[in-house]
């Protein structure tokens, strides 16, 4: 069955600045001073639509009474002269009629398809449309394939509309095809928001979001590749068992549309370009020695005007467009696919390139069927160990999978395939992984291999499902794997503690560690022995024994570093979340940092978005919020793209405390919503945690200290991770206590002292410090605020020694002490004018100003990034790039009244007025 049920809506998703060009430029010509605009954009882009969009706002949406002319290029007529003025020109016929002798033989051109040479018949197309009594818009179609005398009167009237009241709209899908003095107005690829919008109109019951994902990247902004696709699944994709579509179904529009391009190819050039889309990323001496037969290279420049092939970065050839490569190959026999898969592994026999070229030689050897079919697995399988990191083509869970239809085995096929699902849910394609792993249920595989593919299931599941069922599916892997890989065990274990940690749950996590200590052996492997320490340190961390904590995780951070785990993405990660428990911020940066390197050096995209999450967590508790609204915007669009709700919860929590701290307080809650529902919809207790976290920020700088403490309950409870708890505290005790709630703020203030005691971290002393100076006596307060400036001194948090100073200044303001509250409170507002901290800058404005002190308004620096903060200033950035509100609400998710405060917030900083003055300032 096709899921394909919804309609189109009247919006073009997507296509907001495009649509305002076109009716910006009928009602100038409905205003007497029309012009010309040429869209470009190859197959499927939505140039028909956007006429569409222009000729019904044209004939119903102005008061001007437009007449409305169209016309379409067509192939089959390409040869017939005026058969596009005939058909443009068919509503009028009648007014051809006439004695006037320029339409007589206008008539006579569209009657028999001759006229005389030069000017006389594309000046009488034009007073034609300018004598029409109303203003006109011309709509052509398909330029390239317009005859060319039409072509030439159409584009001889768009030169000069712009002193008549003619509006002309021209199209044009194939490069090189259009004349390039009219102004163009190319058609982009749609961003992942408008995408993602298109599918929800054509498919209003929703698809999973691993498959919506799938099917975004496979389109690659094109909308009618989307539909096409949309229009195409079946209950096998939907439920997994089946890989995502890559390309629009055959004989669709699309693919006809490409295939038409292709064949209006010459054979030489043909060849070269099913060489390149059978080796995609070909680099130039390779494909010169496959067209030594030929005439070398010469021929690929009939594909390059066509805008079939181009360069890549690095030097090499691809097509153009995925999609175009797909085709390529797919219309090509099996014949002449062989025969480029032999020529192709011949050329990377022998060849200087290493183990990548060995690879991608087994690869063509293996499409090509050019031996024995388990021979010919087995070098798959061998020449991709032997490749030093992932590469883009072949993909490794390409080649795995090859190498399982390649054999015939039971078990080793099923082995394969468990191996092709770990790497395609390593590469970001959880929907492909899913269905690998649906294939190895029929083939009996055994123990081993079962607890491999549970592993792989319980990894997508904690990414993509809810915790409690990741932690079952992670710890019956386990157990699998007990007795064949414990190393794999071990990990499967790790993982089960991760899904019972996000989850909230301390005492499965507990339960979950008992059992890893009862696995350990003398003869552990070194990234084993690390795991299972990891393990028992945050375990005595969650029991709250610190001290017995520590000699774990100090174990673990000099673990990492050593050679059998220094090369491990995720070791470095255990090491970095070992660092911030025991206080050490600065070490945990660097090993989150080269992590994150790390994974993004290796192509491992996947597990972006969770190295990103320890990095913003050290970056966080140093105070370094532009960096930490970066990396979770980052991690946000890489969760998205890669199917990972559970890590797109958290992100969207970061972005809400970021927008917290700057005082945004429609996007804090706005994010901080979506964090939330996305967390109790995944079983992520630690995402939900961190939103409300946000919010209790924005209650407290907003001096809404019950609302703080209501939220703050929930977040201090014993399930919620210790991090969240540790980070939650400064603000429950200074709630708590302008609220009066004594008790419940020494309560609160237990869990910080223990913990920053155990850990003698200067930033959390500093802050349990300042919690003591709130809760002491007036005539101690004092010392204890300077203890707590001191130990920041020794830190690297500015803002929370800000937040101190603010403190500090308003009790010495009370006590009668307007000298020393000043100096306090002035360092406390350079610091939030530092940070764009405007409700907290508010703050220190007005204690300033009932010490006595009149407050200057906020600086003038000259520097806009300096002057702005990070989300200003990429605000500001996107805009004088060209982008309307609601482009940039989409790629920062925000709303576009919050882009309209912040622009108003920015045109007074940085002293402009216009959208023009600011992209003069940026550029």
């Amino acid at each position: 069955m096709s899921y394909l049920t919804g309609v189109p809506t009247g919006a073009l998703r997507g296509r907001d600045k495009e649509s305002d060009a076109l009716r910006a430029l009928v009602d100038r010509a409905g205003a007497g001073a029309g012009g010309c605009l040429l869209l470009l954009g190859g197959p499927g882009t939505g140039k028909t639509a956007l006429l569409d969009l222009a000729a019904a706002y044209a004939a119903g949406e102005t008061p001007h009474g437009f007449l409305v002319l169209r016309t379409q290029g067509v192939r089959g007529e390409t040869h017939l002269p005026y058969a596009g003025l005939h058909a443009l020109l068919h509503p009028i016929a009648d007014r051809l009629d006439t004695t006037a002798a320029d339409m007589r033989m206008l008539a006579e051109a569209l009657r028999a398809g001759v006229a005389p040479g030069g000017l006389a018949l594309p000046a009488a197309l034009l007073r034609l449309l300018r004598t029409a009594g109303r203003p006109v818009l011309v709509c052509a179609d398909d330029l390239q394939w317009l005859d060319a005398p039409s072509r030439e009167a159409i584009c001889f009237v768009a030169r000069r509309a712009v002193a008549a009241p003619v509006a002309v709209l021209l199209a044009s899908g194939e490069p090189g095809t259009a004349p390039g003095d009219l102004p163009p107005l190319p058609l982009a690829p749609l961003d992942e928001r408008a995408s993602c919008q298109v599918l929800d109109d054509l498919v209003p019951d929703g698809l999973p979001g691993d498959l919506r994902t799938a099917l975004v990247r496979a389109a690659r902004g094109n909308p009618l590749a989307l539909a096409e696709l949309a229009g195409s699944l079946t209950d096998a994709h939907r439920t997994g068992t089946a890989p995502p579509p890559e390309t629009p179904p055959r004989g669709g529009r699309l693919w006809r549309a490409y295939a038409d391009r292709l064949r209006g190819l010459p054979a030489d050039t043909a060849d070269l370009v099913l060489l390149i889309a059978a080796d995609p990323g070909i680099d130039a001496a390779t494909l010169v020695r496959a067209a030594e037969s030929r005439c070398g290279l010469a021929p690929l420049e009939a594909a390059e005007t066509a805008g079939v092939v181009a360069e890549t970065p690095d030097g090499g050839f691809d097509l153009a467009d995925p999609i175009l490569r797909h085709v390529a190959y797919a219309e090509a026999s099996l014949a002449r696919r062989r025969a480029a898969h032999r020529l192709l592994a011949r050329l990377y026999n022998g060849v200087s390139g290493g183990e990548h070229q060995r690879l991608r030689r087994a690869w063509h050897r293996a499409a090509a069927l050019d031996g024995p079919a388990d021979h010919l697995a087995e070098d798959l399988v061998r020449a991709l160990a032997a490749a030093a990191k992932a590469t883009a083509f072949p993909e490794p869970f390409r080649v795995l999978e090859r190498a399982a239809e390649l054999t015939g085995h039971g078990e080793a096929k099923a082995a394969r395939l468990a191996a092709a699902a770990r790497h395609a849910w390593q590469a970001g394609q959880p929907q492909r992984a899913r269905s690998l792993l649906s294939r190895i249920d029929t083939l009996g595989a055994g123990v081993e291999v079962r607890g491999h593919a549970e592993l792989v299931r319980g990894s997508l599941e904690l990414r993509a499902g809810t915790t409690d069922s990741a932690c079952d599916t992670l710890l019956a892997a386990a157990e699998r794997l007990l007795r064949t890989d414990r190393e794999q065990a071990v990990r499967a274990l790790v993982r089960a503690g991760e899904a019972s940690y996000l989850a909230g749950d301390n005492r499965r996590f507990l339960a979950i560690a008992r059992r890893a200590e009862t696995l350990r052996r003398p003869d552990d492997d070194h990234v084993t022995r690390l795991a299972l320490e990891y393990l028992a340190g945050m375990a005595a961390t969650f029991r709250g024994r610190h001290r017995e904590a520590t000699a774990s995780l100090r174990r673990v951070v000099s673990g990492v570093t050593a050679p059998p785990s220094a090369g491990s993405p995720w070791a470095l990660v255990w090491g970095g979340v070992a660092h911030l428990l025991l206080g050490n911020g600065a070490d945990a940066l660097t090993l989150a940092s080269r992590a994150v390197e790390m994974a993004r050096a290796h192509g491992a995209v996947a597990s972006m978005p969770q190295m990103l999450e320890i990095l913003i967590q050290a970056q966080l508790w140093s105070g370094r919020y532009d960096a930490v609204a970066a990396n979770a915007m980052d991690g946000l669009r890489l969760a998205q793209e890669t199917g990972r709700a559970t890590s797109g919860a958290q992100h969207l929590a970061w972005l809400a405390f970021t927008a917290a701290v700057a005082g945004d307080e429609e996007t804090c809650v706005l994010r901080a919503a979506r964090a939330v529902e996305l967390a109790a919809a995944h079983g992520v207790s630690v995402a939900e945690a961190l939103g409300t976290l946000a919010l209790a920020h924005l209650d407290v700088a907003a001096n809404r200290h019950a609302d703080a403490v209501n939220r703050l309950r929930t977040v201090a409870r014993t399930g919620d991770p210790l991090v969240v708890r540790v980070m939650a505290t400064p603000l429950l005790v200074e709630s708590a206590v302008r609220t009066g709630d004594i008790a419940q703020a020494r309560d609160a203030l237990v869990i910080l002292d223990r913990w920053a005691d155990s850990t003698r971290d200067p930033d959390r002393l500093a802050l349990a410090a300042r919690c003591h100076a709130l809760l002491a006596p007036p005539a101690e307060a004092g010392e204890r605020f300077s203890e707590a400036l001191e130990l920041h001194r020794q830190g690297a948090c500015a803002f929370e020694t800000a937040r101190t100073r603010l403190l500090y200044g308003g009790m010495l303001r009370r006590s009668r002490r307007p000298g020393a509250a000043r100096e306090h409170l002035h360092g406390a507002l350079e610091t939030f004018e530092r940070y764009g901290a405007r409700l907290w800058s508010e703050h220190a404005r007005a204690e300033l100003r009932a010490a006595g002190e009149s407050v200057r308004p906020s600086g003038s620096r000259s520097e806009a990034d300096r002057l702005l903060t990070a989300q200003q200033f990429q605000i500001a950035t996107l805009v004088a790039e060209g982008a309307t509100n609601r482009e940039v609400a989409a790629r920062l998710f925000i709303s576009p009244r919050t882009v309209e405060h912040h622009l108003r917030n920015i045109f007074a900083r940085l002293g402009v007025r216009s959208r023009v003055e600011l992209t003069r300032l940026l550029y």
